[in-house]
C-alpha cells in the first residue's frame, strides 16, 4: 500500500529527528575527545604524544566515552526497546500488554500512529482470545449435551419391555439431537470458509421470494412444534448475488427468530426493493435482546444467553454477517417492545 504524502512527509521527519539524536550524541562524543586529547592532557603533564599515538589514543578514548555514553544515555534506543520488548510479550501470548510513550516523543504523529495501531492490535487479539476461551467451554457444553442425550436414549432402546410408542419418541429425540449436533458442526465450517473467502463468485439472478420460502419449509419441524405462523410477501422479488451463500443467511436469521418466539406467535418476513437496493427484514415477537448484547451478537462465539437454556453456539449471525458484507451489504438489529427484527441491506446493480 502506497503512503500519502502527509504519511510521508511524518515518516521522515521521525527518522530525521531519531538520526538527529544519534548525531547529537556523536558530536558530544568527539567533543569531549577533543578537550581531552587537546586541552587536559597538556595541562595535567602528560607527555607530549606523536601523530600515531595520539591516533591510537584518541581511538580508545572514544571508544570508552562511547560504551559510557551508550550505558548511561540510552534515550535514542529506549523506544525502540519498548517495542521489542511490547512486541516479545504479545508474541508470547501477553495480550494485556499496551504501548505508551512519554515526553515530546510521544507526540510525533507517527509515533501516535504506531501507538494506536499495536494497542489496537493487541485489544483485538486479547478479544479475540476471550471469545475463543468462551466458545471452547460454550461449544463443549453444547456438543456434550446432545451426545449425552443420544446415548441416554440409545441406551433405553435395548430394553425389550419397551413399548411402540415409547421407542417411536425416544427414536424422534435421537434423530433430533443428531440434527442439532449436525447445525452446530455445519455452521462452524461454514463460518470457516467464508471467513477464508474475499471475493464473491457465483454470482447469478435468483427468485428471493421463492429461496425463503424454501428456507422456512426446511424449518418447518422446529417451527411446527410452536405452533408458529408466518407473514410472508405476495411478491415476487429477484435478487443478484451468490444463491447459496445467501441460503445460509435466511435459514439462520429464521431459525434464530424460530428460537426467540413465543409459542403460538408470528414471524413476519418483509421485502423492499429499489433500484439500488434490496432489504429483507425478519421480525419475532418473543425475547428481546439486550441492549447491552446488540452490538456483539454478530461476532463469532458470542451467546447473549450464557445458561445456554437456548440452542445455539455463537456461530449463526456471524456467518450472517459475513456473507452479507462478502455482497456489499449489510445486516442491522433492532429489539424493543417484545419485537425483535433483523433487516439485511443488499446492493443491486438493477
Amino acid at each position: 500500500m502506497k503512503l500519502k504524502f502527509k504519511e510521508y512527509k511524518q515518516r521522515l521527519s521521525l527518522f530525521l529527528l531519531s538520526s538527529g539524536f544519534v548525531l547529537l550524541f556523536l558530536l558530544v562524543t568527539t567533543v569531549i575527545v577533543g578537550v581531552i586529547v587537546f586541552y587536559i592532557m597538556p595541562q595535567s603533564g602528560i607527555v607530549e604524544l606523536n601523530g600515531q599515538q595520539l591516533f591510537n589514543y584518541l581511538i580508545l578514548v572514544s571508544f570508552g566515552i562511547g560504551a559510557l555514553l551508550t550505558l548511561t544515555l540510552r534515550f535514542p534506543l529506549k523506544p525502540v526497546n519498548k517495542i521489542l520488548n511490547a512486541t516479545g510479550r504479545l508474541a508470547s501470548g501477553d495480550y494485556s500488554v499496551r504501548l505508551a510513550f512519554k515526553g515530546p516523543f510521544a507526540k510525533h504523529p507517527t509515533v501516535a500512529e504506531l501507538t494506536d495501531s499495536f494497542n489496537q492490535m493487541a485489544s483485538e487479539l486479547e478479544r479475540t482470545e476471550m471469545l475463543r476461551s468462551d466458545f471452547i467451554n460454550n461449544f463443549s457444553h453444547e456438543f456434550k449435551t446432545p451426545i449425552v442425550s443420544i446415548a441416554g436414549f440409545a441406551k433405553l432402546l435395548r430394553r425389550e419391555n419397551l413399548s411402540e410408542e415409547k421407542r417411536n419418541e425416544y427414536l424422534a429425540i435421537i434423530e433430533e439431537e443428531s440434527m442439532r449436533l449436525s447445525q452446530m458442526a455445519t455452521n462452524v465450517l461454514n463460518l470457516t470458509k467464508v471467513e477464508n473467502q474475499s471475493i464473491l463468485t457465483d454470482i447469478s439472478r435468483y427468485n428471493l421470494s421463492e429461496q425463503i420460502r424454501t428456507c422456512v419449509l426446511v424449518l418447518e419441524s422446529k417451527w411446527e412444534k410452536k405452533q408458529i405462523s408466518f407473514s410472508l410477501p405476495e411478491e415476487e422479488f429477484y435478487a443478484i448475488g451468490n444463491e447459496e451463500l445467501m441460503k445460509q443467511v435466511w435459514i439462520n436469521l429464521i431459525d434464530n427468530a424460530v428460537k426467540f418466539s413465543a409459542t403460538g406467535g408470528t414471524i413476519e418476513i418483509d421485502i423492499r426493493k429499489n433500484r439500488q437496493k434490496i432489504e429483507v427484514e425478519i421480525a419475532d415477537y418473543g425475547q428481546e435482546i439486550p441492549p447491552a448484547a446488540r452490538e456483539k451478537i454478530f461476532n463469532k462465539f458470542y451467546q447473549a444467553d450464557e445458561s445456554h437454556t437456548t440452542e445455539g453456539n455463537g456461530v449463526g449471525l456471524a456467518v450472517v454477517k459475513k456473507i452479507v458484507h462478502l455482497h456489499g451489504g449489510a445486516v442491522d438489529a433492532a429489539s424493543r417492545d417484545g419485537r425483535t427484527a433483523f433487516t439485511v441491506i443488499l446492493p443491486q446493480s438493477n
